[in-house]
């Protein structure tokens, strides 16, 4: 057999280049391991889980295809450049498309509100339901512009190590009125109550309550605008089929079904892991797409630590979670949109229910997600593919899943069928449940959080756990609970300021 001199040499200088461990095949971890593996690491992603994706896998019952996590792709050009890195487009390996309207919002008494990215549209749905906010509307978003140049395009992907990297943003964030929350910011220029839900309710897609978390979140209303909402063919599973290909094709590897038990530690240093059947695996640097508090509280449980102790672990605040209903319908329902969101009769109540008292509400607002509106192969022929997700409170506040699950799906459902699915009680064919429960013990969340550490401004930037770990050198964080936060946008990001912190193989050889 004739042996590719090429080839040989690319395998033996893989073969001592520096070894990176990824701990997880969420976003974040596989956009870690690209870029790690484009400045000539070698890299071995552990994933406890049977698949790819972590919070973004998928599963196929009885011929449906469902999503597990995120479904909103906004800023595709985060994805485009970890394809450059490789010298490959992504159009070659995803089919991505843009959404028009973004998504429907739903009022409890059957208003709607349709969002897209054409200024003129949206005065003209801005007014038809409140022609005095129009330009109200409109300094909002201009505001949302600057906060988004500020908050996004200058800091998502800039490391905050030490605390006057902190200091040096706060003049901006001051001028920007970051301690204003979401909802007063949207509320100081938006008078209609139904518009004040409308415009504020998007930091809960990161886990955020409007009614605290910073106004900086308000940038997600502009970069809406700027990037629109897209979809990916097949699913947001198809992004994460994409990027696993990227690893290969760098000549670096996935291993499934090996969940790391401990982040091992030397010398003030983390020197690889331990998995849970006792295999040791040696590195030069650990990546954790882990959820930081699973990651110092367990994975570095016996290592000293001065920052992040069991203590202050057990004081920070966590995110929301979220009950999500999996389900396939015999018929379609070709009135029901890609994306939308039904609100219920409470939002300030409703929101001080899941974050304060942590409380199951009676009543909810949910998000429903109909894929097969843009890519009926999700779906047998003439079916459809659904989830309907309910923000509820996290593990803190003591529900019984076990107990709660049917009668809460069962609620829900009777809302869908009163509402936007007619009949569908009679057309279910396919379901399954994701709770709390699923995120604590499946995705190893602390609390079943769905997105980590709550995003306050206490618990953002220098006050969230750092991209380079503050215990242990060579040791990096990557995900939605560590800086920027959650969101596609952020969780690739962290990933972005990898380059930044991680120091070049040279120095490691």
């Amino acid at each position: 057999m004739k042996i590719d001199p090429a080839a040989a040499a690319f395998r033996a200088a893989r073969s001592t280049a520096p070894h990176a461990v990824v701990i997880g095949s969420g976003f974040g971890g596989l956009a870690a391991a690209i870029r790690l593996g484009a400045r000539g690491y070698r890299v071995t992603v552990l994933e406890k889980l049977s698949g790819p994706g972590g919070r973004a896998g998928v599963f196929r019952q009885d011929g449906f295809t469902f999503d597990a996590g995120p479904t909103i792709v906004t800023a595709p050009y985060v994805f485009e450049e970890l394809w450059s890195l490789c010298g490959r487009r992504m159009a070659d390996d995803v089919d991505l498309r843009p959404l028009d309207p973004f998504y429907t919002v739903r009022f409890n008494d059957g208003k709607l509100f349709r969002v897209n990215g054409d200024p003129e549209y949206m005065r003209a749905e801005i007014a038809g339901l409140s022609p005095g906010d129009v330009a109200g509307y409109e300094k909002f978003l201009k505001e949302s512009e600057d906060i988004f140049k500020i908050g996004f395009v200058k800091l998502a992907d800039t490391p905050f190590n030490h605390l006057t990297d902190m200091l040096k943003v706060l003049p901006a964030m001051a001028r920007l009125g970051a301690w204003r929350s979401v909802w007063r910011h949207v509320s100081q220029y938006v008078k209609e109550p139904k518009l004040r839900v409308g415009l504020s309710f998007h930091p809960l897609f990161i886990g955020g309550n409007p009614l605290h978390v910073t106004c900086i979140y308000s940038l997600i209303a502009y970069l809406e605008r700027e990037w629109g909402v897209h979809f990916a063919m097949g699913g947001t599973h198809s992004l994460v089929r994409g990027l696993v290909g990227l690893i290969e094709g760098q000549g670096n590897r996935i291993r499934y079904d090996a969940e790391v038990a401990e982040i091992t530690v030397g010398n003030g240093r983390a020197t690889g892991v331990r998995l849970a059947d006792g295999e040791p695996v040696a590195a030069d640097v650990v990546v954790s797409n882990a959820d930081p508090a699973y990651t110092y509280g367990t994975l570095m449980g016996k290592a000293p630590r001065h920052r992040w102790t069991d203590a202050k672990l057990r004081r920070a605040r966590y995110s929301m979670s979220l009950f999500v209903w999996h389900f396939g319908t015999k018929g379609t329902y070709p009135d029901v949109g890609h994306h939308t969101i039904l609100m219920g009769p409470r939002y300030e109540g409703l929101l001080k229910d899941i974050f304060g008292r942590q409380v199951l509400a009676e009543d909810f607002s949910v998000y429903l997600y109909r894929p097969t509106a843009t890519d009926p192969s999700m779906a047998p022929e003439g079916c459809d593919s659904f989830y309907v997700l309910s923000p509820v409170p996290h593990l803190g506040g003591g529900q019984d899943w076990a107990v709660e699950a049917e009668p809460y799906r069962r609620k829900i459902a009777r809302r869908l069928e009163d509402t936007v699915l007619p009949g569908l009680s009679e057309r279910v064919v396919t379901s399954r449940l994701v709770t709390p429960l699923d995120f604590r013990d499946r995705l190893l969340s602390v609390n079943g959080s769905a997105f980590g550490f709550e995003p306050l401004f206490v618990q953002s930037a220098w006050f969230r756990p750092h991209n380079r770990s503050e215990e242990v050198d060579r040791l990096y964080l990557v995900g939605a609970g560590t800086h920027p936060g959650a969101g596609l946008p952020g969780v690739l990001s962290s990933a972005n300021i990898l380059d930044k912190v991680v120091p070049d193989v040279s120095a490691l050889a």
